[in-house]
């Protein structure tokens, strides 16, 4: 399945973060948009410069109304792990079976359990857009940010 583009409906799913706390993305949209990010590992070196550049722009994304969100398959003691050793203000949503990862079109057999890809998703569900750069780790929140700040 290739990743999920910008238009389609998003997949709803409920899954626990780093403190165990069930989140539902439908839930989540009605508080606005949700910018969703899929990482390969918690505290990799490639992962935690996203993560930590997602957080570093928390007040722009609030500024814009938007929710940001990790996933990746790492358990929720990983999660949590990850979110104290870098001080993560955000949900880490643990998708231990790959099953969100795998709807999104994001699972992967070889390399990495996922691809690294960002989905920006507006209140009415949609994808507003995909982000897919597996090299450029920074990417991910500028490109996700510009996209938030242009929904109306």
């Amino acid at each position: 399945m290739k990743t999920l583009p910008a238009g389609q409906p998003a997949p709803d799913f409920t899954l626990p973060d780093q403190q165990g706390f069930d989140h539902t993305l439908s839930v989540m949209l009605q508080q606005g948009p949700v910018v969703l990010f899929f990482y390969p590992v918690a505290s990799s070196s490639g992962c935690t410069k996203e993560a930590c550049h997602f957080r570093d722009l928390a007040s722009d994304f609030a500024s814009a109304g938007a929710q940001r969100v990790g996933i990746s398959v790492d358990d929720v003691a990983a999660q949590a792990q990850f979110a104290a050793q870098q001080s993560l203000d955000y949900p880490l949503l643990s998708d231990k079976d790959g099953a969100v990862a795998t709807a999104f079109g994001v699972k992967r057999r070889y390399l990495t359990p996922v691809k690294r890809a960002t989905f920006v998703i507006d209140r009415d569900g949609r994808i507003a857009e995909a982000i897919t750069s597996e090299m450029n780790m920074t990417v991910h929140a500028d490109k996700a940010l510009a996209a938030v700040q242009g929904l109306t």
